[in-house]
C-alpha cells in the first residue's frame, strides 16, 4: 500500500515546547494547528492505518521570495537554487511524523527509512508519500 498527500501552504517545522514562569509547559498553537492540518489532509485522502515497517518521503516546497530577481527565480523554479533557510529538515520531519501518530501508523517508530528534500516553488506546500 502507498499513500500520497499534499499539505497546502508554507512548510512548517516542529517548534520547541514553551515553559511559562509558573513552570507549566505547553506546545505553541502554531505547531498544534499545523499538526491538525496534516492529520485532516491525511484523513481526507481516505487512507488507512499502516501496520508494519514503513518508508516515508517528504518534499517541502518553499515560496519564492517576492524580492528575488527574475533570473534567480527561474533557477529556483528549475530546482537548481535550493532553500537553505528555516525550517530545518529535521523539524519538518518531526512535525509531519508526530502529526501522523495514531492516524497513519501506531507510532513513528514504525518508520524505518525517511527521505526529505527542500525546493522552491510558486505553490508552497509539503508533499508526503508513505509506503510499506
Amino acid at each position: 500500500m502507498k499513500v500520497s498527500f499534499t499539505v497546502p501552504g508554507r512548510p512548517m517545522g516542529k517548534q520547541r515546547p514553551r515553559v511559562m514562569k509558573s513552570g507549566i509547559t505547553f506546545t505553541p498553537k502554531e505547531t498544534i494547528s499545523y499538526e491538525n492540518l496534516v492529520k485532516m489532509v491525511y484523513m481526507q485522502s481516505g487512507s488507512k492505518m499502516f501496520e508494519g515497517p514503513i518508508k516515508m518521503r517528504i518534499i517541502a516546497y518553499y515560496e519564492i521570495p517576492k524580492s528575488t530577481s527574475k533570473k534567480k527565480a527561474e533557477l529556483m523554479r528549475a530546482h537548481i537554487e535550493r532553500p537553505t533557510k528555516k525550517p530545518d529538515v529535521d523539524n519538518i520531519v518531526k512535525i509531519i511524523c508526530d502529526a501522523l501518530n495514531k492516524v497513519a501508523y501506531h507510532d513513528d517508530s514504525q518508520i524505518v527509512s525517511c527521505e526529505i528534500q527542500k525546493y522552491y516553488s510558486d505553490n508552497p506546500r509539503v508533499e508526503v508519500e508513505i509506503w510499506e
